[in-house]
């Protein structure tokens, strides 16, 4: 007699259109992690101001302000598909052309044309996931993309550190690699059910404004934020100037160090979905802000370049915790058929953090200290936790 028990539906990672969307995840991460080891060669070589080299994540960054909600939108009422293919080509061109500037204001407009193909990219992927997947397996997949997220900004630091060995720009060019990504999308990504074109804009507009009104929504984009915040402005920008400072550390070896934190990052998304069963996500948010606080201020500290690596590490295990829990969470409270309009509003929120973040820290080392920029990124992720279990 045939069995009657349900089958165990396989792995969220056997899924094919889901690897699809690694791969998209990978690309999309490249051109900050794989950059800022060489930020000290392009001081010096383009005779810029430590607190300068900044406006390279910045530039980036700003288009995605702007620009993300209405791509989010767009989205929602013309399909996933028809957004991330041109966003995904413009990133590669423009980005890859990066390579071939030397002057800084070059450099510096290149960087916003790739920024503004980079704007809806991560969003547009959480957002297939969260179309494809629901309950504990959405959980798992969102937190399987944010260790890839992570894989990939644990790799590009030290190849992009590598590469800086040679010269500066040989990291810009690394955006040609998101080619081939593009011919994949656009030949084997099917997006089911993506889009709400057949619905009317009234309602639609009804939908996102409900969502607006949840107070909790209000509090994941600003701890989504604040991460970065300090992560950007503090921690990646940063940290290849203190460790060259405080212990004669080149590109590579800060590089490394960077790769350190997104191992353990990378490791600690993976189990999201057992934490989260076990914590709950507000509890793991708010963790993740206290374990942040304590490994910023503890890295001005490092009597060496392997207490800095631990302090690395530390660090890492927040933000495999605080990403994809602010994103899981945020696809479970808002409206499914606004959902890009959403997520996009939250990369809107990182992309206010980590354009800020460098501005602020820029100030701060050239008003103070190299140590101060980290103390301060400190104090931001105290802040966030407060502020975060008041609204959430």
């Amino acid at each position: 007699m045939p069995s009657t028990s349900p089958r165990t539906p396989p792995p969220v990672y056997h899924d094919g259109q889901l690897r699809i969307i690694f791969a998209v995840t990978l690309i999309s991460v490249m051109s900050i992690s794989s950059v800022t080891p060489a930020f000290p060669g392009v001081v010096r070589d383009l005779g810029i101001s430590v607190s300068e080299v900044g406006l390279l994540v910045t530039v980036y960054s700003i288009p995605g302000i702007f620009l993300t909600p209405f791509l989010g939108v767009l989205a929602d009422r013309v399909g996933r598909k028809r957004v991330l293919l041109p966003s995904l080509l413009l990133f590669s061109l423009a980005g890859a052309s990066c390579a071939l500037a030397r002057d800084f204001n070059v450099l510096l407009s290149l960087r916003f044309l790739q920024g503004l193909g980079s704007a809806p990219l991560i969003a547009l992927c959480v957002t297939i996931i969260s179309d494809r997947f629901d309950g504990r397996r959405r959980t798992q997949a969102i937190g399987l993309n944010a260790s890839v997220l992570n894989i990939g900004t644990a790799t590009y630091p030290s190849l992009g550190g590598a590469l800086a060995l040679l010269a500066w720009y040989y990291p810009f060019a690394l955006p040609v690699l998101a080619l081939p990504v593009v011919l994949l999308v656009w030949r084997r990504l099917d997006v089911d059910g993506s889009g709400e074109a057949n619905q009317s804009v009234p309602r639609y507009l009804v939908s996102v404004r409900g969502g607006l009104r949840d107070r909790r929504v209000l509090g994941l984009l600003v701890a989504g934020g604040g991460v970065f915040l300090f992560l950007f402005g503090s921690y990646l920008t940063y940290l290849p100037e203190l460790a060259e400072q405080q212990h004669g550390a080149g590109s590579f070896v800060a590089g490394i160090l960077i790769s350190l934190s997104s191992v353990t990052t990378g490791l600690t998304s993976t189990q999201l979905g057992r934490l989260s069963e076990r914590f709950g996500l507000r509890r793991l948010i708010l963790t993740s802000f206290v374990i942040d606080g304590v490994a910023l201020a503890l890295m001005p500290l490092a009597p060496n370049v392997w207490a800095l690596g631990a302090c690395s590490l530390l660090f890492g295990v927040a933000q495999g915790i605080n990403l994809p829990a602010i994103q899981t969470r945020l696809t479970e409270i808002v409206p499914a058929d606004s959902r890009a309009a959403f997520l996009s509003l939250n990369t809107v929120a990182l992309k206010i953090g980590q354009t800020i973040g460098p501005l602020l820290m820029g100030v701060v080392i050239a008003s103070l200290s190299t140590a101060a920029v980290f103390y301060i990124g400190a104090l931001c992720a105290l802040g966030m936790l407060g502020l975060s279990a008041w609204l959430l």
